[in-house]
């Protein structure tokens, strides 16, 4: 099983870099007493020999906020340890100055700021963390790190060979049916010649072979299939640089059923076939009834 530890100054960027490892498959509990990290080990293990729901990558944010049990923290590192469960223990900390920054701009509380200024509180909390700093085995410091670089911090100490695991889901749609609310990329097909005008192909859809022909016959098609990759291939190691973990390309035609299903199977294909973990889906492929009286009259 692979346990992480993440703790830290508060304000440092836990809360982000907690996301960032739930993107990595980590089952990420926040806020616990260290004192109880070996039980929960020990009933995780437990699942992986069948007792229960199994999982082999956890992580576990332990901070000030626990700050009456921290006492507890060096025995239960024993305790794991005697449990023969390896663990890593991630450490973010900034500087004093940036740490105050950042409260102000939030506007959160501190945790220890009951009777104490900010400046005080963060003094304190550097205090009551040095000891478990010093048991780090990776120290991060977030001062002046942008989030995308603070993934990839991460991503070097949990040791993701590959940093194109970026989730891209590609998903077709009629514009007559409005936009897919999570698109972070648009493409807009309905310039291509349609085949719903044509009266043996209205009622196929961009999956069939014959829709797949037509389209191809134009040298547009081809063209904007190609211009789309060239993007999307220039782009997408951007997006993993400033830490986005998924990427939602929306193709759009009038209807969601001819022409951006078939472009959507190609870009879906093509990234496939770059390395990059995508998936698909056609959202109104089937919204018009008349297409689904079309099926059921060709079932047997």
């Amino acid at each position: 099983m692979d346990v992480i530890i993440l703790t830290g100054m508060s304000g440092a960027g836990k809360s982000h870099a907690a996301h960032i490892l739930e993107d990595q498959g980590y089952f990420c509990i926040d806020n616990l007493p260290p004192m109880v990290l070996p039980e929960l080990i020990r009933t995780f293990l437990k699942g992986q020999g069948g007792e229960g729901f199994a999982v082999n990558k956890l992580a576990f944010v332990v901070d000030i906020r626990s700050s009456d049990f921290l006492k507890g923290f060096g025995k239960a590192l024993t305790e794991i340890k005697n449990l023969g469960c390896p663990y890593r223990i991630i450490f973010l900390e900034a500087n004093d100055s940036v740490l105050v920054s950042r409260y102000r701009q939030t506007r959160r509380k501190h945790p220890l700021s009951a009777g104490l200024s900010l400046v005080e509180a963060i003094e304190k909390e550097r205090t009551l963390m040095r000891g478990i700093r010093a048991r780090a085995t990776h120290v991060i410091d977030t001062s002046f790190l942008a989030q995308g670089a603070l993934r990839e911090e991460l991503l070097n100490i949990i040791e993701v060979e590959d940093s194109s695991t970026m989730d891209i889901h590609v998903e077709s749609f009629g514009f007559k049916y409005g936009i897919p609310g999570d698109c972070d990329i648009t493409c807009d097909v309905r310039f291509l010649p349609n085949p719903f005008y044509e009266a043996e192909l209205k009622m196929k859809s961009g999956k069939d072979k014959e829709i797949v022909k037509f389209l191809e016959k134009f040298p547009e098609t081809e063209q904007y299939y190609e211009k789309m990759m060239d993007l999307l291939i220039f782009s997408i190691p951007f997006y993993i640089r400033e830490g986005k973990a998924r990427l939602s390309v929306g193709v759009g035609c009038t209807g969601g059923r001819h022409r951006s299903v078939y472009m959507a199977e190609r870009l879906y294909a093509g990234l496939k076939e770059a390395g990059y973990r995508a998936s698909i889906h056609h959202r109104d492929i089937d919204k018009d009834p008349r297409y689904l009286q079309h099926d059921d009259e060709k079932k047997p």
